[in-house]
């Protein structure tokens, strides 16, 4: 296994964890514009997107003296990085990609071609391991696609091998690519979420199975992705106590009025007629509290990393107050026993 990179600390048994911006929504502003304004907000460090100017991949993946100027970038506002986040070229690897909505995630020269985009794909996503890598981070955020998602209502009928066909792709796209991961010293994170290999705690079982529970292959716990299908994020962390990798903290309401589903009817994200919709982290439906409970007593201590998503909020008003949410919500593991030691003595 590669050497790691020392790092940043995290936190430990009895201290804070740290509250990390994802930039995946805020791609659209240069990482030297976005640093200065997250540490206002009240961050302790980025999770960065491989896309805009954030993280280049190939040059990551390649150039040391690039890694250290995005890392200069970082702690020039005293921020730390602690995950990178490859969610698009992820989602490649296995979506069918048969129209126009990934042509923009891949090259130009692998436009309209869906086996061209998923064979770059692939490469990237080792890249990225690599990017990790000389990046000093030990997580990568992100997607899987799944083969079979257009199978969860099963019309036309999915024949009794078909959703185990899609587990057995799955496995042979990306043990090759955890291999790489492990080889970096590197672990993967997936964002459990509809159109994933894994959406809620079953599937992400068979995942699991599938690559035959290889060890660089976990869980970025996204609660506003599993709350709206019905699942119990603290499920999911008891379930998995040792493949949680990495937690978004995004929130969503479920509002169901008699007219509209949790499939949304085709509205998008924003109109008032859907039955769900993401909040700003302390203004939808997620109990963070027990998350908190069940992420001390599994032995989680990495970052809370706000992903920040709600169309009637402005965002620069929402991330600094999720910001604040995180810091309110979370709380520390007792670093010295139960409180019931104190009869004891």
């Amino acid at each position: 296994m590669a050497k790691r990179i020392p790092n940043q600390r995290l936190g430990g048994k009895g201290e804070m964890r740290s509250v990390t911006l994802f930039t995946g929504q805020w791609a659209d502003l240069p990482l030297a514009e976005l640093a200065p304004m997250a540490k206002r907000f009240g961050y302790d460090g980025l999770e960065l997107a491989c896309w805009g100017d954030h993280v280049d991949v190939a040059r990551a993946a390649e150039d040391p003296a690039y890694c250290a100027r995005q890392r200069k970038i970082l702690s020039d506002q005293g921020l730390g990085l602690w995950a990178i986040a490859n969610h698009l070229v992820g989602q490649l690897t296995l979506d069918p990609n048969s129209d126009h909505r990934s042509d923009a995630w891949a090259p130009p020269s692998c436009a309209g071609n869906p086996e061209k985009k998923r064979a770059w794909a692939i490469e990237e996503m080792k890249r990225t391991a690599r990017a990790a890598h000389n990046l000093g981070v030990s997580v990568v955020t992100g997607f899987t696609g799944s083969p079979i998602w257009h199978m969860i209502y099963p019309w036309p009928p999915a024949g009794p091998t078909d959703i185990a066909d899609g587990y057995k792709r799955f496995a042979e796209v990306w043990v090759p690519i955890l291999d790489e991961y492990q080889a970096q010293g590197v672990r993967f994170a997936l964002e459990v979420h509809p159109g994933e290999i894994a959406f809620d705690l079953y599937s992400m079982q068979m995942a699991l199975d599938a690559v035959h529970s290889h060890p660089a292959f976990g869980i970025n716990l996204d609660p506003s992705h599993l709350i709206w299908q019905g699942v119990d994020p603290v499920e999911m962390i008891h379930a998995f106590p040792d493949r949680i990798f990495h937690v978004h903290v995004k929130d969503a309401s479920v509002v169901r009025n008699g007219r509209t589903g949790i499939l949304s009817s085709h509205l998008p994200f924003g109109d008032p007629r859907r039955a769900w919709d993401f909040r700003s982290p302390g203004r939808g439906d997620v109990q963070f509290t027990p998350m908190v409970r069940a992420l001390n007593q599994v032995g989680y201590q990495g970052p809370l990393s706000v992903e920040w998503e709600d169309n009637t909020m402005e965002r620069t008003v929402g991330a600094p107050e999720a910001a604040a949410f995180v810091r309110r919500m979370d709380f520390p593991s007792p670093a010295g026993g139960s409180f019931e030691d104190a009869f004891k003595r």
